[in-house]
């Protein structure tokens, strides 16, 4: 079959490998959309722990089930996946606490643990062989290109509720990136009262406001983008901040940008080497709740492609374009490059 390959760091090819077959517990899935992230960049540059070369990357991805492993049940050939990527060990303790995104055997295989795209092969190819606890039954409304967000939904999904958000409390969202722009709805579905989207990039504020933000705070040239963001709250600030902007600036502006006794989250930087500069203080008299957020446990993406299923939440809008997988080069480039408005290049193997 065709798969993208990263045979060392920094380096990719589009080449010939052999097919999966699905083991115990396990099905096969005909891919059918798959996408690029920030975090793909990560791993091709080895700069995310447990990746080893030579690997098959791809962690949004959905398609259909061509084989059932012994064991298997709940799942049939035929069923239209999409897949969240992480699978946990089933016996740690965060694992039995649902929290599989945590498990204590990371890495492990021979323990039970897969991170799909990231420490086992992923859905940058034809097929892909996964845990069938992974793979999440398409609702009929939902296209193979929605189904691709099912790892993505659960991730925005999970940073929100990690906030505390209550209905007819305020957030704001630091970055405007896909997990931004899926947070903002999310935020919208769960009714707060007022969403302010921050970030850097004229075009995705726009669409921002057209998903649902109430505001949009262009801090590109703000003399404090501090002040810009809390104005936009009246003063006060933020009751809730989630942070996917994925850079030391972007942390350290979500701390500031919550009222006193606020909450923040912040779930941006998924890889090593972001070091947070902020005064202690800040967060100490501010009397504010911080909060980390990787990935999502048990069941967040199922909730998720509900939302996406009955329209409180839009992706539609996040695929800029589509391209056979061959043209993984191609994708490549638009992604990282931000070239012609690409947010999620969709690829069709």
């Amino acid at each position: 079959m065709k798969a993208v390959v990263y045979p060392a760091a920094n380096s990719y090819q589009v080449t010939e490998v052999k097919e999966p077959v699905a083991g115990p517990g396990q099905v096969v899935v005909k891919v059918i959309s798959t996408t690029i992230c920030a975090t793909d960049m990560k791993i091709f540059t080895g700069n995310f722990p447990g990746v080893k070369f030579p690997h098959i990357p791809g962690h949004e991805w959905a398609g259909q089930i061509v084989e059932v492993g012994p064991g298997v049940t709940g799942l049939a050939v035929g069923d239209r996946v999409g897949v969240e990527v992480h699978v946990g060990c089933g016996q740690c303790r965060p694992c039995i606490e649902g929290m599989y995104n945590l498990c204590e055997n990371y890495g492990r295989i021979e323990a039970g643990h897969a991170h799909i795209g990231f420490t086992v092969p992923g859905g940058m190819a034809e097929y892909c062989a996964v845990a069938a606890k992974a793979a999440h039954r398409l609702p009929d409304g939902l296209s193979y290109d929605e189904g691709a967000f099912t790892d993505n939904i659960g991730i925005a999904l999970h940073a929100v509720e990690r906030t505390g958000l209550r209905p007819g409390e305020t957030m704001a969202v630091v970055g405007p990136g896909a997990f931004g722009l899926l947070a903002v709805q999310i935020a919208r579905a769960m009714g707060a009262a007022r969403v302010v989207l921050v970030g850097t990039r004229p075009e995705r504020l726009r669409l921002g406001l057209e998903l649902g933000a109430d505001a949009v705070v262009d801090i590109s040239d703000a003399i404090d983008p501090a002040v810009a963001v809390k104005d936009a709250f009246g003063g006060r600030g933020a009751d809730t901040v989630v942070e996917f902007a994925g850079t030391e600036s972007g942390g350290a502006l979500a701390l500031l940008v919550a009222r006193r006794g606020g909450r923040v989250c912040l779930a941006g930087a998924t890889g090593p080497g972001r070091m947070l500069k902020v005064d202690l203080s800040v967060i100490v008299r501010g009397h504010l709740d911080v909060h980390g957020s990787v990935a999502n446990p048990c069941w967040v993406s199922k909730r998720g492609l509900e939302l996406i299923e009955r329209g409180s939440v839009n992706v539609k809008p996040l695929i800029t374009h589509h391209l056979p997988l061959g043209e993984f080069p191609q994708a490549w480039e638009m992604t990282h490059k931000r070239l012609d408005g690409a947010i999620r290049v969709m690829l069709h193997p």
